[in-house]
């Protein structure tokens, strides 16, 4: 009984909260290994282009919500969604015809778009601060449980309870859908084809006749879309807070590279590879320990490596890790 209670607890604060925040960075992190693979640059500006795409279905939510206009037992968020991917579609564009587009057709270097996506991010950075302000803000609505804890413990008779949130069942669910559907679409389409080959030899497929025009403006579609459905999706699992976007951008960089840039399948690997670690070194163990070990070895202590205030240094820490002795990731993608 004790181990079963071990295995509740353990997939009540480590498990399912970190498949669902995996779910999360790899859909951000397919942005940028997309990004960095077609467009070949490191896009600084992601973390902030994801506040601005869930500001949008934010601003939507509340619309429809105050027209009383609801999805029931699900968030009103994703009724939402198709209008911050098209707010950030719109953005991304301009922001490309305008800044992005110049320093290509001056064959700047990489690190020059680098800088230049720096300041980009703090263009945004300032434009959702002053539409929506810097505070928390939530936007969840429905049925908050799939499962709660008390019914758990009455269904099993076990005395440790599990809870599985609805936003964290809608964002596994939806990170599953919207990943199938993004590589039938790189890997069925001519579209798709044409990026990927575009992705391995930009030359080649130049004297093909692939338009660049046209791979550059649906990959920043395609990215819009990612990255409003991973920001929607982490606001709904927590809360929205355009900083916290800035913050994730770490977390979502680490995982792109821990999997290999330019590797989709390793983007979605790293992220789950990211969340799990944060999650797993920042648990205090002592409840699962203390159900799993004899009484005599029980420890006295929390058993928590790092404290969660320090979560996003655990990425930075395998971060380096990777770049010194695999910078082309697990999947060998370009090194960084």
């Amino acid at each position: 009984m004790d181990l079963l209670n071990a295995i509740v607890a353990l997939s009540n604060f480590v498990i399912v909260p970190a498949v669902a925040y995996g779910a999360q960075l790899a859909l951000g992190a397919l942005g940028v290994t997309l990004i960095y693979g077609i467009l070949r640059f490191s896009n600084f500006a992601h973390g902030d282009t994801m506040a601005f795409g869930t500001l949008v279905t934010i601003l939507f939510t509340w619309w429809f919500q105050s027209m009383g206009i609801t999805l029931g037992v699900l968030p009103t968020a994703l009724l939402a969604i198709p209008f911050g991917i098209a707010g950030t579609a719109l953005l991304v564009l301009a922001t490309d015809r305008v800044v992005y587009r110049f320093y290509r057709r001056k064959k700047a270097k990489p690190v020059m778009l680098v800088i230049v996506s720096i300041g980009v991010m703090f263009v945004y950075n300032g434009l959702t601060r002053v539409i929506l302000g810097p505070d928390d803000r939530n936007f969840a609505d429905g049925e908050r449980f799939i499962i709660n804890a008390r019914d758990f413990r009455e269904m099993t008779g076990l005395e440790e309870g599990l809870a599985i949130r609805t936003t964290q069942g809608i964002t596994v669910i939806t990170a599953v859908l919207v990943v199938a559907l993004l590589f039938w679409f790189l890997n069925r389409t001519r579209t798709g084809k044409s990026m990927r080959a575009y992705s391995d030899n930009e030359d080649l497929a130049l004297l093909s006749g692939i338009s660049p025009e046209k791979v550059e403006r649906v990959t920043w579609l395609i990215v819009a879309a990612l990255i409003t459905v991973a920001g929607v999706l982490y606001g709904l699992d927590k809360s929205y807070k355009p900083f916290t976007y800035f913050q994730l951008l770490l977390p979502i960089f680490a995982a792109a590279i821990v999997g290999g840039l330019g590797s989709p399948i390793g983007a979605i690997v790293g992220g789950f590879v990211i969340a799990f670690s944060e999650v797993a070194i920042t648990y205090a163990w002592k409840k699962v320990l203390e159900y799993a070990m004899p009484q005599a070895l029980e420890p006295d202590g929390l058993v928590q490596l790092l404290s969660t205030d320090y979560k996003f240094a655990v990425s930075f820490m395998i971060l380096l890790v990777v770049l010194i002795f695999r910078p082309t990731g697990l999947f060998r993608g370009k090194s960084v």
